[in-house]
């Protein structure tokens, strides 16, 4: 163990700031347990919006994560930087060269609604949400983990059994993959909860199992609940969600993570529903499932057949 592993793991100031943001991260995920509440939130945030620190102020990451500006100087100093322009420095040198749309859209539509000056267009504001969304899913390819891609599609295609979980914002995308793996021979079940029975349909998990479990910021507490039913009862877990220091990061067989942008405080949802959409596709090709059989006709009496997968 380096002196900058120990010092971190001993809750103590490191005594020399990391040399990159790739380094940094992991210091700041093998010290996540022992920090304080405040500086959690700030790790998190560091975690899920990184292009983003580079630009933003002090009192932008403060308000974003509910801690008093003084708290993001404790927590650079306890990484080894002097305070939070030496660590923001970090991140300007790492992603200056990259492109960082979903930022630069997000920022424009902020300004957009600011200028009132200019009373901007209904279909102004829905291009660049549309662009948001777009530059999201630039993101997710650039940024999948093919590792851990192919140990998602390997967990889906040996479970008999999934059980998918999402809530809130999430919900209609657990209810979209379960649409599309039901097109599967396998049983598929949507734990929605319905009636406050989480832990009544969540009975039934047994060892082989899988739980997909879908969350993000702030990580909703009904789906840690079934991914602890689904640990107690050795299923595995598939987590999608927006950080590798998210609650449900550490409990997942497979993780896969998706960054997206926002739009007044309303997360897109674009680029989580494209990958889930790859996993399916993904998981029918394994299965070797054919188009003709997913898109295959019901048997309802007045003759018209299913909906396609769309």
């Amino acid at each position: 163990m380096s002196s900058s592993e120990s010092s971190a793991s001993s809750g103590e100031a490191l005594l020399e700031a990391p040399a990159s943001v790739e380094r940094l991260q992991q210091l700041i995920g093998a010290e996540y347990e022992g920090l304080p509440r405040q500086l959690k939130r700030i790790a998190n945030y560091m975690s899920q919006q990184s292009g983003r620190v580079m630009v933003d102020r002090v009192s932008d990451i403060a308000q974003q994560c509910e801690v008093h500006p003084s708290a993001i100087v404790r927590f650079s100093q306890r990484f080894g930087f002097k305070g939070f322009s030496e660590m923001q420095a970090l991140f300007r040198d790492a992603y200056t060269d990259k492109a960082t749309p979903v930022q630069n859209y997000q920022q424009r539509i902020r300004r957009m609604i600011a200028n009132r000056s200019h009373k901007a267009s209904s279909s102004e504001l829905a291009r660049e949400c549309i662009n948001v969304s777009r530059s999201g899913l630039d993101r997710l390819a650039q940024e999948l983990d093919e590792t851990e891609f192919g140990k998602a599609v390997d967990l889906l295609a040996e479970a008999d059994n999934i059980y998918v979980i999402g809530v809130r914002r999430s919900f209609s995308v657990a209810h979209y993959l379960v649409y599309s793996l039901r097109h599967t021979n396998k049983r598929i079940h949507l734990v929605s909860g319905l009636g406050g029975g989480y832990r009544e349909q969540m009975r039934s998990v047994r060892e082989g199992d899988l739980v997909v479990a879908i969350s993000f910021s702030p990580y909703g507490k009904e789906t840690r609940h079934c991914v602890r039913i689904a640990r107690q009862h050795k299923a595995r877990t598939l987590v999608i969600t927006d950080s590798q220091l998210a609650p449900l990061a550490r409990q997942a067989s497979a993780l896969l993570l998706v960054n997206e942008g926002s739009t007044f405080a309303f997360r897109s949802l674009s680029s989580t529903l494209s990958l889930c959409q790859a996993l399916f596709i993904a998981v029918a090709y394994r299965l070797e499932i054919s188009v003709e059989e997913i898109g295959a006709p019901g048997s309802f009496e007045d003759g018209e057949p299913d909906d396609d997968l769309d």
